[in-house]
């Protein structure tokens, strides 16, 4: 049985978290003279709601979650970071992730001092399980999977991630980034039976909101606590706030961008599939595509020079001679083709 306590940092459990103006006085009507704001210049004078709950009740009827079971963050690196900080004991617990995966995990890991230990996906990007199993110690705290995973474009079988979730004593976290472009479904209808699961999710893919920072997480209740406990004060500004708010107010312009999107993916890769010298290209499940061309480097500078970018991932583990393009407007992706057809008869 899962016990958040036998896995959460000491002095973390002993923290008396930081209480704001806000936290201790959570109405919207008065005359504030509690947290030392400019009066003048309204209403960006006032500090912005610390837990972000309107969000998070807007968004949990969308989810189909409680309010309590969310964390929103700037950008999903907050959470990840967080993470990291209330469950891994710097220079001495671990951390197990896929190989290759978001560069970010390693990163958060050594800038707190945890070890990263890599566990790589077999050679048809599937989740190698029994590698992970054999990787877990007792001073692994966390398991980080993306699904659809960065940059191989495909999903996990879910059934194989929460296997791993009750084998572990530990946090598994599934990072969701792309899921709205997945036809698998998202496994937060999962939290309730599997208190170890974080799902971490974001409005910077489908939503088109990357410039906003706002990340999600979602988990059980006891997980969300240790979160807000020691995030920092007011993580989510008040534009990001509403803009959010009102982005949740159309679902439906969401799902169209999914589904231009998507329908963009397919006739990319019906196009590109006729090069010669493009010679895979990955089944997708994320909003870009994972392919392998004839001599990546010189096709990547030969698309900088047209002044198209795309990702050289040529020199990633089990991506060799790949370039990772994400998914544009129909006029992007024609001129894409175009390029790409043009660098076929170099």
């Amino acid at each position: 049985m899962f016990d958040i306590n036998t896995i959460l940092r000491n002095n973390i459990r002993l923290l008396t978290p930081y209480s704001s103006a806000r936290d201790e006085f959570k109405g919207n009507e008065g005359i504030f003279m509690d947290a030392n704001e400019n009066p003048f210049n309204s209403p960006y004078n006032r500090y912005p709601d610390p837990l972000q709950w309107k969000v998070k009740q807007k968004l949990a009827k969308i989810k189909h979650v409680e309010p309590e079971q969310i964390f929103l963050g700037n950008g999903s690196d907050e959470a990840i970071d967080l993470l990291m900080r209330a469950f891994c004991e710097p220079n001495q617990d671990q951390i197990i992730s896929i190989n290759p995966t978001y560069g970010m995990y390693q990163v958060a890991a050594e800038i707190n001092a945890v070890e990263f230990v890599k566990v790589s996906l077999n050679n048809d990007y599937s989740l190698n399980s029994a590698a992970i199993k054999a990787a877990i110690s007792q001073n692994i705290k966390l398991i980080m999977l993306c699904s659809p995973n960065n940059p191989t474009s495909n999903s996990f079988d879910a059934m194989e991630m929460l296997k791993l979730a009750s084998d572990f004593n530990g946090l598994l976290v599934v990072d969701e980034a792309y899921i709205d472009f997945s036809a698998k479904p998202s496994l937060i209808k999962y939290l309730d039976n599997t208190p170890n699961l974080v799902i971490l999710q974001t409005f910077s893919k489908a939503w088109g909101l990357a410039g906003l920072r706002m990340g999600m997480a979602f988990a059980s209740k006891q997980i969300i606590d240790v979160l807000n406990k020691i995030k920092y004060p007011y993580n989510v500004n008040s534009i990001t706030q509403r803009l959010v708010l009102e982005a949740l107010d159309d679902v439906s312009g969401m799902e169209k961008w999914v589904n231009d999107i998507l329908a963009q993916r397919k006739l990319l890769t019906s196009r590109l599939s006729n090069l010669s010298k493009v010679t895979r290209i990955y089944s997708s499940d994320a909003n870009f595509i994972l392919l392998q061309i004839d001599n990546a480097k010189r096709a990547y500078d030969y698309l900088i020079d047209k002044q198209i970018i795309v990702r050289d991932r040529s020199k990633v583990h089990l991506c060799e001679g790949c370039l990772r393009v994400t998914i544009g407007t129909p006029v992007e992706n024609k001129l894409l083709a175009e390029a790409l057809e043009t660098y076929e008869n170099i």
